[in-house]
């Protein structure tokens, strides 16, 4: 029941986070998300220089993991940190559009 309860509090806190970004911002970030991503995961994402972001490639990716990919960026690769350009809120918005691609 916890499990379950913690599961529907995740999903209205990732709800609430696209009320709280303006259409304007969120236009913005599907830009980043097609050129700057895409500049390197490809377009569409299916892989390039980094690997794919398509919903099938992060299925057994908790939001954490690629939270942390986006803010910190990835030691030793291409993958640089993010966090000075976007915050942890439209991280998760980004987050969301990509497991919702195609």
């Amino acid at each position: 029941m916890r499990l379950c309860f913690s599961g529907v509090i995740l999903l209205l806190s990732t709800v609430a986070v696209a009320d709280e970004l303006s259409p304007q911002r969120q236009q913005e970030l599907s830009n980043l998300l097609k050129h700057d991503c895409g500049s390197c995961h490809g377009l569409p994402p299916k892989g390039g220089l980094g690997p794919s972001l398509m919903p099938d490639a992060l299925v057994d990716k908790n939001d954490a993991v690629l939270m942390d990919a986006i803010q910190n960026g990835r030691a030793g690769t291409a993958m640089p940190p993010w966090k000075q350009f976007i915050s942890v809120e439209e991280t998760r918005w980004l987050i969301g559009q990509l497991r919702q691609l195609y």
